[in-house]
């Protein structure tokens, strides 16, 4: 079947091969019908080459229809052969000044903040770095896809329109002259006529509804195949689509991933291909199965040649796009013919039908001919203008198919307004023309149908459906805010009267919101559903920016000002007319003065928070009294027709409901009320909202009101508030510098937090860096946190506590941070008023609320209260907010006393009216003296500085009239007084204040006298604490009394003699003290083992099986170690085990409940320490040191390394034979023992008695069992001979981490180690060195024996690894640690220290050797000290030695200088990690010059290991033995084959790892990921790439395209990276969400914050913000160090215990 097939594919190729394009083109060139002929060439070919099976064949399709089907279309269209054809048109063509470049999704855009007209203007990353603005402010984003580049358009530039490659093109030529001048006459002709066709047909295909006939391209022979094709839709999951498929087409999962993925992609795929039967059969299982809860998935079944038709239509259409790139000459013909009136009138061009029949398209044809549009009637000026008129004709339609349409807003045509409602001059010409801003809002209208009976909004409760229809209304919003966005610089009588016209249209939808969602205070029961509330606010925040930019657009013309206002007060009349409607006005009055109003009382009528109308009106009264137009046409305004409390009414409403809010009246009404005052305040909505209310009652106050706290803070607000330009005479700045500094009072606050917490206006600015270096200092930055901006002090007498902005929590944070700031800096505690700068005439008359009767009335009842103090009902926040008044009302006097002119009279007299008592019936004091009388009040202790303060402002203002008046006496007298009376407050402080201090100083002497008197008594009970004191100091750090002057040394017979301190600890869990003793109960430390690849050098290496391999010989590549690191936590054995237990069971109990992961996982063993909770997965046992329990008496003279070296191979003989004959006969032992020669005093059947007691014993094998599991992957078997090796290599491995971390901090190797990683290692090396004991004895002997074997041949042990393929600190710690196994049958009187010296010197040289091979010493000229010292003659002549034994392979070296050099940098690591290892194996204390970096560092190691200084001496000393071992390394096969060339070798000393470079600029790497496409599907651009920091792989990440299977289960591609990387451990960038991702396993994972920081020293995950980003090199080594600590494990479980959502995440499909 297979090789049929293969023979058609051959037998078409050939028939179409021999097809010559030059031949049908010239058959065109002379045809009278060219449709028709290309209509048949068309319908005879296309079938043949496109979708000829079930699966495309991309590149196949792609050449034959270059060949066939495109190929003489360009012919014809040249004249002669394209390859010359298309080259002519380009060089003849003009360059466009436009880039035009489109983006890609995720590609980085640039927005310049200073000169870009609005924030869609955007430039693509080579074009940004070649302008201007790239010194700018400018803001970084990346893209969604579809937008496209804008250099070169002068409307979307202030300044800097061009980069310097798109200003070359710029030349002199007339805008305007026709392209098509540039192009011969006949091609012109040419062009017309194939474009027509092509265009034609592509459109023609892709909007035929038929699914098995043609238009006008019926074949001959019929072929009878159809596909059954899918298509995409945004309602239905990854999940449903792929178990779908699988039933459907019984394919595999991951075929059907496979599927799920292009239909994602592409909009639409073919699931099966066969006759119709067969094909509509999997089309109903798709339908049945997935109707259930929505509707189902669309499916088709077509024929065959219709999709044939359409692929090859879509490559037409891409295939005009590329070849109008030639010549703007081809573009603009195309432009022609795409917009070309068909026959049928009214939207019949090509263009208008694709563009109405665009919801019904796939994904794929739709991006196909967006970008068509955009790279030509975007591109071409005349063009963008007429296709911009036919898309406003249209936009009513293609809104409401948007709106039905089940694909985003990217991937609609209307998404095309973006770049064609942003081009000022064409909404301009939109709007007069076209009355666009009336089509936006009535189609937004006609979309929100429900309305109530008075005909506003109502969004009752809200489907799923209604609710998808609401966002996608909004983005009409959004289209509107673009028209508005650019504000015109002169008005034409018709964009005035198209304006008021859209602004007609606007008010009528405000007046839909003018009162909607009205509430009714709940009395008696709580309500019983949450009202739907989200609606109506997300519908404000929306046309928040859109109602601040009709005003900016009224403000701009006088004219339209006053005619705006007129219409707005005329809906306002409309809106009012239903609410007086039998409401009876009554009177109230007041100390004389009455005032009729309605009856209203909010706790019982509806009220609501929407009143937009009212908030319009306001803001355009505003704009009124800053242009002044108030008083050039006075008679123009209809000021009279509303009655004052008519307009205040609905704002007051407003702000009475929420000061009953706060008093607790509306509980029973639920969330939804207390959400919907949280947003009415909110930053994003309160411009529109909050504000205007405010304003709005400024124009006139009358007023009652029974929440007396919440109308003074009314009252407070009205007259307060003048930072509005308009109201008061401040700009702009001044608003937003008191905007800052109030926000800078509750706190320091970062830049991203101010931004926030500001109004943005339409370019998304707030205009905060102007202002803010004036009012506020900024810190860096350190390692973690973020930059904070702090207030200046000079700022703070600007602070007002009643600040309208404020939220209850944010007012009593301020006051209680100002008054904390003042009390530090001693200053008195009061909070004033600041003063404020002077209203505008229109609204001057406010400041007299202050002194009018009826305020002066309030202010004294309630002072009256106070002074009582008794029952009524007064509270101190309303005496605060009294005072608060009065503080304001004396600085406005002040201040118009200061700013008196001659002629004018102050007509402010508060302080005259404060001064006066009140009448004669009730004779109140005047208000002046109830503040003196209040200064003193005992149960006012807080309000006394704010009293003072009044007082004294009060005698200044005294003072300021009498100045200007003419009589000084009467002022002095009251100076006087007051001086004296502060005179004497001072004197008496300063006099209580030193009694205090002799009181205290009294108690401290009573004090200390009192504990020595104790002290006597008990002499002999502290004499005894102290000694305890200092033995347990001792017991826990090892500094125990040393001889200091004597040499240390670490090893071998000359060893140091330590007299070991007691060690008593204490358990975590059960508070118990003691000793670590040999036979006493174990206590141990919580650790966790991981395998690492920190220090690896080959992170390629595939991990042999783990049930056969072999671990016994580290290779130098370190390509997985396995870690040890403990939180340093000690407990008793037995209680550890209870807790784990305790832990098990708990985790069985839970997972039956609910299904989630903890952050550690029981099932292998995890757990959390009891007391830091940090990560753990096994303990290790505490020992007493264990080489001074199996060191016998020394008594034999000391051998030399020979004479050791014969008796070890005559000892590893003996037993090697024993062995064998074990295995061949089990006859007694004793004849055999006497055959042979043992070496004298070795017994063979001596059995050492283990030492340790039985619970030692059992955590020896726990920990030995559990480093076994980790480290190989296995099931935990502790008979496994290779539990040891294990043992030992995670030792070796985790002194070599340490070592490295700090040699790479540049730290002295001790002395410099936290507490918890002394404990560790020393707890690891005396494990290790004591494991032996509970393992088979025989396999330790038999790991010892190969072990040697590497190192000393002898004829058992073939096959080893060579000399350059074994770690030698690896190596060395398993010699030390195997050892004593054979040791302890050795009665001959070698002392074990013996043994340990003569293995590291034999290992050193081997060392020595290993780095002389593969030194790769350049003679360069180095400054060479030519000392000929004796080490440098010594090296040289061992390495003669060595050109030797390896038959001259290596090559000369003539320096002894550079060989020294280079042995001596090479074997430091290795001696550091020696002198550690010893160091924690014996207890020697380390020479103090180690513990310090200084010179000589390598001699004082030397000596502590009790090597010479010049290492070759080794050489020289065993030289007999020695030669012989050389020659026998050398002569190994490896290491030939490396000196030929043929292989690699590490080479000494060892890089460290450190993570890779990451650039300086982020964007870099987000240019970098645009450029990154998914490996798996076919040059698709990947949705989240992520880079690993380790090595430094792009990854596609969160997708189904790149899961793979690790250990049964599907993973995404970093899960799968760390197992190749980090064995389990990975460090991630998420580039388009800057953000660091940490994974480790499948279950575990957390994010961290980005090393990238902006200006302003905060990192911005998820690139919001948009700021530039650079690397902050601290963090990014903080990272790294995490990294190298192994740390990272940790590091995410801390993260996922703080946060339980972290645990919820499926961290696997990253």
């Amino acid at each position: 079947m297979a090789a049929d097939l293969e023979a058609e594919v051959q037998a078409i190729d050939k028939s179409l091969l021999e097809c010559s394009a030059e031949e049908i083109a010239v058959k065109w060139l002379q045809a009278n019908d060219l449709q028709k002929e290309v209509y048949q060439h068309l319908a005879y070919y296309v079938p043949k080459i496109y979708c000829r099976g079930p699966n495309p064949a991309p590149q196949r399709e792609d050449m034959l229809a270059q060949h066939v089907l495109l190929g003489p279309m360009e012919w014809y269209l040249c004249g002669e052969d394209p390859a010359f054809g298309f080259p002519k048109l380009e060089q003849a063509n003009k360059p466009s000044h436009l880039c035009g470049r489109v983006f890609k999704v995720g590609e980085p855009t640039y927005s310049c903040r200073d000169c870009a007209v609005d924030p869609t203007c955007v430039l693509c990353m080579e074009c940004f770095l070649g302008s201007i603005h790239r010194e700018h402010r400018y803001r970084m984003t990346t893209s969604g896809g579809g937008g496209f580049c804008d250099c070169g358009d002068t409307e979307a530039w202030k300044e800097g329109p061009y980069c310097q490659k798109h200003e070359l093109n710029t030349s002199e030529t007339a805008e305007e002259e026709d392209p098509l001048v540039h192009l011969p006459e006949d091609m012109v002709a040419r062009a017309y006529n194939i474009f027509a066709i092509a265009f034609k047909y592509a459109v023609d295909i892709l909007t035929w509804e038929k699914e098995n006939e043609l238009p006008g391209l019926e074949m001959i022979e019929k072929s009878d195949t159809y596909y059954c094709m899918l298509f995409n839709d945004e309602v239905h999951t990854y999940e449903q689509v792929i178990y779908t498929l699988q039933k459907a087409v019984n394919c595999t999962q991951k075929e059907a991933i496979g599927f799920a993925t292009t239909v994602d992609r592409d909009g639409r795929r073919s699931v099966r291909y066969g006759d119709f039967q067969y094909c509509d059969q999997a089309k109903s299982v798709i339908v049945r199965n997935t109707s259930r809860q929505t509707k189902p998935l669309k499916v088709q079944v077509m024929h065959s040649s219709i999709v044939a038709h359409q692929s090859f239509g879509l490559k037409l259409l891409t295939w005009l796009g590329s070849v109008i790139g030639y010549s703007d000459g081809l573009r603009r013909i195309l432009c022609q013919v795409g917009l070309q009136e068909g026959p049928d009138g009214e939207n019949s061009s090509l263009v208008d039908k694709l563009m109405l029949y665009d919801s019904k398209l796939w994904k794929g044809a739709r991006n196909v001919y967006h970008q068509l549009f955009m790279s030509s009637l975007l591109m071409d000026l005349k063009y963008k203008k007429l296709f911009a008129i036919r898309f406003a004709r249209n936009y009513e339609r293609l809104q409401s198919d948007f709106m039905k349409d089940d694909h985003d807003r990217e991937f609609s045509i209307a998404d095309l307004s973006i770049q064609i409602f942003t081009v000022p001059s064409l909404a301009r010409m939109l709007i007069t023309e076209e009355n666009l801003m009336t089509t936006i809002i009535k189609t937004f209208m006609d979309h929100l149908r429900h309305r109530d009976i008075q005909g506003r909004f109502q969004f009752e409760r809200y489907t799923a459906l209604q609710a998808f229809k609401f966002r996608r209304v909004q983005s009409l919003i959004l289209d509107l805010k673009y028209v508005l966005i650019s504000k015109p610089t002169e008005w034409s009588d018709d964009l005035r009267r198209k304006f008021l016209e859209g602004f007609d249209a606007f008010l009528e939808l405000l007046k839909c919101m003018q009162g909607m969602d009205p509430i009714t205070r709940q009395v008696g029961q709580h309500i019983e559903m949450e009202p739907e509330w989200e609606a109506a606010f997300t519908l404000q925040m929306k046309l928040t920016l859109v109602i601040s930019m009709m005003q900016d657009w009224c403000a701009l013309d006088e004219k339209v000002l006053i005619e705006a206002y007129k219409k707005c007060l005329t809906v306002l009349m409309q809106c009012h007319s239903g609410f007086t409607d039998g409401e009876q006005p009554i009177v109230l009055s007041m100390c004389g003065h009455s005032v009729e109003t309605i009856r209203y009382c909010v706790s019982q009528e509806k009220v609501s928070i929407h009143l937009p109308v009212s908030r319009l009106l306001a803001g355009l009264h505003v704009l009124l009294s800053k242009t002044e137009v108030a008083y050039k046409f006075p008679e123009l305004l209809p000021l009279s027709e509303l009655s004052p409390p008519m307009l205040i009414e609905h704002p007051l409403r407003c702000l009475v409901l929420c000061a009953q809010v706060h008093a607790g009246m509306w509980r029973r009404n639920g969330f939804s009320l207390v959400n919907q005052i949280y947003y009415y305040h909110n930053v994003k909505c309160r411009r529109e909202m909050f504000d205007k209310d405010i304003v709005m009652l400024q124009d006139v106050v009358q007023q009652n009101n029974t929440l007396i706290e919440e109308m003074l803070y009314l009252i407070i607000m009205i007259v307060g508030e003048r930072f509005s330009p308009g109201i008061g005479q401040v700009n702009a700045t001044d608003e937003i510098k008191r905007e800052i500094i109030h926000q800078l009072s509750i706190r320091p606050m970062a830049h991203s937090e101010l931004v926030k917490a500001l109004p943005e206006d339409e370019n998304r600015e707030t205009g905060m860096e102007s202002v803010i270096e004036e009012v506020a200092c900024f810190k860096k930055p350190g390692l973690t946190g973020r930059g904070l901006y702090e207030l200046k002090p000079e700022c703070a007498k600007n602070f007002n506590l009643y600040f309208y902005h404020f939220s209850r929590a944010e007012q009593s944070k301020a006051e209680e941070a100002q008054r904390k700031l003042r009390r530090q800096n001693r200053e008195d505690t009061a909070l004033p008023p600041p003063a404020l700068p002077p209203f505008c005439p229109l609204f001057a008359s406010l400041v007299n609320i202050l002194q009018s009767d009826v305020m002066l009335c309030i202010m004294g009842t309630i002072l009256q209260w106070a002074v009582e103090h008794n029952g009524y009902a007064w509270s101190e926040s309303m005496l605060q907010r009294v005072l608060h008044l009065i503080g304001m009302a004396l600085q406005e006097e002040k201040q118009h006393l200061e700013n008196l002119s001659e002629e004018n009279v102050v007509t402010f007299t508060f302080t005259q009216k404060i001064s006066k008592p009140g009448e004669a019936p009730n004779n109140t004091p005047s208000i002046l003296a109830m503040l003196e009388t209040l200064q003193n009040a005992p149960h006012l202790e807080v309000h006394k500085d704010m009293i003072r303060w009044i007082l004294k402002t009060f005698n200044a203002i005294k003072k300021l009239r009498e100045s200007s008046s003419s009589s000084p006496v009467a002022e002095t007298e009251g100076n006087i007084m007051e001086e004296s009376s502060r005179d004497k407050d001072k004197a008496e402080r300063k006099r209580k204040a030193e009694i205090a201090r002799l009181r205290r100083e009294k108690i401290m002497a009573q004090m200390s006298e009192m504990q020595r008197h104790f002290i006597n008594e008990n002499k002999e009970l502290f004499q005894q604490t102290l000694e305890e004191l200092d033995t347990s100091a001792s017991g826990v750090h090892e500094n125990s009394p040393v001889i200091s002057d004597a040499k240390l040394t670490a090893l071998g017979p000359e060893q140091t003699r330590v007299a070991e301190p007691r060690q008593v600890v204490m358990c975590i869990l059960c508070q118990e003290e003691q000793e670590v003793k040999v036979d006493s109960r174990a206590m141990v430390l919580a650790a966790f083992i991981q395998r690492s690849t920190v220090l690896s050098k080959n992170r390629n290496k595939i991990t042999p099986d783990p049930e056969k391999y072999d671990p016994l010989f580290m290779h130098p590549d370190l390509s997985c170690g396995t870690h040890t690191g403990s939180c340093g936590h000690i407990m008793h054995a037995h209680c550890w085990q209870r807790y784990f237990d305790a832990v098990q069971a708990k985790e069985q109990r839970r997972q039956q409940r609910l299904r989630v992961h903890t952050s550690y996982d029981v099932e292998n063993g995890e757990f959390l320490c009891p007391l830091c909770e940090c990560l753990s997965n096994t303990v290790i046992p505490l020992l007493p040191p264990p080489r001074v329990l199996f060191n016998r008496l020394d008594f034999s003279g000391q051998s030399n390394l020979t004479q050791w070296i014969k008796t070890v191979s005559q000892q590893v003989k003996a037993l090697q034979l024993l062995r064998n004959e074990d295995c061949a006969s089990h006859s007694g032992h004793s004849e055999k023992m006497d055959q042979l020669q043992l070496p004298e005093g070795f017994r063979p059947d001596f059995k050492l008695k283990n030492p340790y007691s039985e619970s030692i014993k059992e955590m020896l094998t726990t920990f030995g069992t559990a480093t076994y599991k980790v480290g190989l992957k296995v099931h935990p078997n502790e008979e496994d001979p290779r539990v040891p090796i294990m043992c030992w290599g995670s030792c070796a491995y985790t002194i070599q981490t340490i070592e490295r971390i700090l040699a790479d901090e540049d730290k002295p190797l001790f002395g410099h180690l936290p507490c918890r990683q002394d404990d560790c290692l020393t707890s690891l090396t005396r494990f290790a060195a004591a494991h032996w004991t509970v393992s088979s004895l025989s396999a330790v002997q038999g790991h010892f024996c190969t072990l040697l074997a590497s190192l000393v041949p002898n004829e058992k042990n073939g096959n080893l690894p060579c000399i350059l393929d074994i770690d030698m600190f690896h190596l060395l710690v398993s010699l030390v640690l195997s050892f004593p196994a054979i040791h302890c049958q050795d009665f001959s009187g070698v002392s074990l220290g013996t043994g340990d010296l003569h293995l590291f010197h034999l290992v050193t040289m081997a060392h020595i050797i290993q780095i002389l091979l593969t030194s790769s010493t350049e003679e360069n000229g180095m400054d060479q000290e030519n000392t000929n010292s004796e080490e440098e003659v010594a090296v040289l002549t061992l390495y003669k030695f060595l050109c030797q034994c390896t038959g001259s392979a290596l090559k000369e070296i003539s320096s002894g200088w550079h060989l020294w050099r280079n042995l001596k940098a090479g074997i430091m690591p290795f001696l550091r990690c020696s002198a550690l290892f010893f160091h924690y194996l014996n207890g020697v204390p380390a020479p103090s010059e180690i513990q310090v970096n200084g010179a000589n560092q390598f001699e004082h190691l030397c000596s502590y290991l009790s090597l010479p200084n010049n290492l070759t001496c080794l050489f020289q000393e065993n030289s007999e033995i020695l030669n012989t071992l050389i020659e026998s390394w050398c002569s190994n096969n490896e290491v030939k084959r490396y000196l030929e060339g043929k292989r690699h070798a590490i080479s000494y000393a060892r890089e460290s790892n450190k993570l890779i470079d990451l650039p300086d600029d982020y964007s870099c790497l987000i240019n970098q990921a645009s450029n990154f496409s998914c490996p798996k599907s076919g040059g698709d651009k990947s949705r989240a790439p992520t880079l690993c920091l380790v090595c430094g792989t792009m990854l596609c990440s969160q997708s189904y395209c790149c899961q793979t299977e690790l250990e049964g289960e599907d993973v995404g591609a970093c899960t799968a990276h760390t197992y190749t990387c980090g064995s389990g451990v990975g460090i991630f960038l998420r580039v388009r969400e800057c953000q660091v991702l940490f994974l480790a396993g499948k279950t575990k994972g957390c994010f961290y914050p980005p090393p990238y920081l902006d200006d302003y020293g905060e990192t911005d995950q998820g690139l919001r913000r948009g700021n530039p980003l650079h690397l902050c090199k601290e963090r990014f080594k903080k990272i790294q160090k995490l990294w190298q600590q192994h740390s990272i494990t940790e590091e995410i479980g801390h993260a996922q215990e703080a946060n339980q959502t972290l645990v919820g995440i499926d961290w696997q499909h990253l």
